[in-house]
């Protein structure tokens, strides 16, 4: 059996000869202006953008564990103020799902499930030594509801985001596609 990699280049191969990225082809700026943040399940890698009858091309789609923003200054906050600033965007929609591993997520059995793959004690100490609270990084979340205002507060309050932005919360269900609101973002700006 072929190695994923091996596999996957293969494919793009065929893709690129036959130009079947012609039908991808978009600009950079979304043509929605939306910033879509949501969780990375794979139930969510089409299901979030056709569920909203969004296209390629109509928002930037970032996707992370829980769709959750778990730092103001890290990595996920910075892609959407990007988008926001640089790339032409106006609203940011935060969905996360029912069935979610993510708001399960405890640290005891992520911590163990790392030290499987074999990270060693060793690790895991000198990181809380230096004031990584894994425990809190490694729970998910005890609400949903509460967690997609959370993340929606977070953006909305950050101090490098415009007034003017609209930031939605939405709950979606992963086996149909139901979208729930839970903030409506146009009713604080």
């Amino acid at each position: 059996m072929k190695p994923l990699l091996h596999e996957l280049l293969d494919y793009n191969k065929h893709f690129v000869a036959n130009q079947a990225y012609e039908q991808y082809k978009t600009t950079k700026s979304p043509d929605k202006k939306l910033v879509l943040l949501s969780c990375m399940d794979t139930r969510l890698t089409e299901m979030s953008t056709k569920a909203l009858g969004l296209k390629n091309g109509d928002v930037k789609h970032l996707m992370t564990a829980g769709g959750i923003i778990s730092h103001p200054m890290g990595s996920t906050m910075r892609s959407i103020l990007i988008a926001i600033h640089m790339l032409g965007t106006d609203e940011v929609m935060v969905m996360e799902h029912h069935d979610c591993g993510f708001g399960a997520l405890r640290p005891g059995p992520m911590i163990d499930a790392m030290k499987k793959r074999g990270i060693s004690e060793e690790v895991i100490e000198t990181l809380r030594f230096t004031g990584v609270d894994l425990d809190e990084w490694f729970y998910g979340y005890d609400n949903i509801y509460d967690s997609v205002r959370e993340n929606v507060d977070k953006i909305k309050n950050h101090p490098l985001m415009p007034k003017d932005v609209a930031v939605h919360g939405v709950i979606i269900e992963p086996d149909n596609g139901e979208i729930e609101l839970v903030v409506n973002g146009y009713d604080h700006i």
